[in-house]
């Protein structure tokens, strides 16, 4: 993302945390076929680049601005959309 890695803070680990996760996709895949459509690289990289090229959704999540137009225009609704 072009930020220095001076900004990298890093935290106590929990006890009992996880050191490494991994997704097992043989059942899936042995059982219907299923193959991941992009590699975790290209989905991770693909993600961040959809919020920086969204960033005015990601500030309305934010804000609670969201919330507003969602009452406006559905009252109290299950509006059904999620953000952080």
């Amino acid at each position: 993302m072009g930020k220095s890695e001076d900004l990298i803070q890093f935290v106590k680990d929990r006890p009992g945390h996880d050191k490494r996760y991994a997704m097992d996709i043989s059942k899936i895949k042995g059982e219907l076929g299923w193959n991941p459509e992009y590699s975790f690289e290209e989905g991770i990289e693909g993600t961040i680049e959809w919020y920086l090229a969204n960033t005015k959704w990601v500030e309305n999540c934010i804000s609670g601005e969201y919330v507003k137009y969602y009452q406006q225009n559905y009252g109290e609704r299950e509006s059904g959309i999620i953000c952080p």
